[in-house]
């Protein structure tokens, strides 16, 4: 098995995208990205942007290969778009790629009005039935029942998990499960991975409540204490404080706790959490986003800054 994950926080964009090669199937799990289209009262930085075309050029490019695709919910963070922004995947473009691949997709269950006119618009330009994948068992895919986005019973609604098995090991992918519903959590430790890549819980938000951190940390700890490969990162890498949870964690049990850019061994980019550090840094020319919406513009000037770190950008603060 040979894991791959394209675009998480910690690589720079909003997302959980992966490629899994197992025997002669290469699936794409949650091929989309977003970029957090307002954080701090700022739009996406050019750095950021930079990388988010990167990203979208490595899902289209694994997608041109793949025998299978995922839809773990419909969020615009983890599809193709029909309404796409300047900073997302367009669906118009990621369908030409996929005319011969099978989807797996979350159910009806769960879905708002919006969701359900997003999945009928996907079905129309990919040209193929979105069937419903849940709790189904294909080859080396097995697919869960609806889980909680966050909170059971709350107003985000339903996703679908996925397990991938071979003689390797066993792999899932939970997406925007936020470690929020103990469910959820069992059902994963119930199929045993050996890798898992999970969204934690969204702690850059006002909203988020003590006791649901409580409820997060607690899970995490479950999780980490029986995987051998345990991988946070989404929703908990959208500020500076996701980090200090991971290396808490770890402390905590004894048991490495990673991002998807520690298992990729790439820098760690939290572009999203630090936007407003980036335009500290390198300020943007009025009217930019506006530009480069209409192709007027381009990121040309802002690829290297897109790999700083934070160490680097402090330095650069303090001079």
């Amino acid at each position: 098995m040979h894991i791959e994950i394209l675009g998480t926080e910690s690589l720079g964009v909003r997302g959980i995208s992966c490629a899994v090669e197992v025997g002669e199937r290469k699936v794409i799990i949650d091929p989309g990205l977003a970029l957090g289209y307002r954080r701090h009262g700022l739009l996406p930085h050019p750095a950021q942007v930079a990388v988010g075309e990167q990203v979208r050029n490595e899902i289209k490019a694994a997608l041109t290969d793949a025998t299978d695709v995922v839809f773990s919910h419909f969020h615009g963070d983890h599809v193709p778009l029909p309404d796409a922004n300047p900073y997302q995947l367009k669906a118009q473009q990621a369908a030409p790629l996929c005319r011969t691949v099978r989807f797996w997709t979350k159910g009806l269950e769960g879905l708002s009005h919006h969701m359900l006119s997003r999945r009928e618009a996907l079905c129309k330009i990919f040209k193929v039935d979105l069937q419903n994948a849940e709790g189904q068992k294909a080859g080396p895919m097995t697919f869960s029942p609806p889980m909680p986005h966050g909170e059971r019973h709350g107003r985000l609604g339903m996703v679908m998990m996925t397990r991938i098995e071979d003689e390797d090991g066993i792999f899932v992918h939970a997406s925007d499960i936020q470690l929020l519903d103990s469910e959820a959590v069992s059902w994963i430790l119930g199929w045993q991975p050996s890798i898992a890549l999970v969204g934690g819980p969204p702690l850059y938000l006002p909203s988020i409540s003590s006791r649901q951190r409580r409820s997060a940390w607690k899970n995490a700890l479950r999780l980490a204490g029986k995987i051998d490969t345990l991988i946070l990162d989404h929703h908990l890498l959208r500020c500076e404080e996701g980090l200090s949870w991971l290396k808490d964690l770890s402390s905590a049990t004894g048991h490495k706790v990673i991002c998807a850019a520690d298992f990729m061994g790439r820098p760690r980019r939290l572009l999203e959490a630090r936007r407003e550090e980036l335009y500290e840094l390198m300020p943007v020319p009025p009217g930019w986003h506006k530009a480069y919406a209409k192709g007027e513009a381009d990121t040309s000037g802002y690829r290297d800054a897109s790999g700083w770190s934070r160490k680097k950008i402090n330095r650069r603060l303090e001079k």
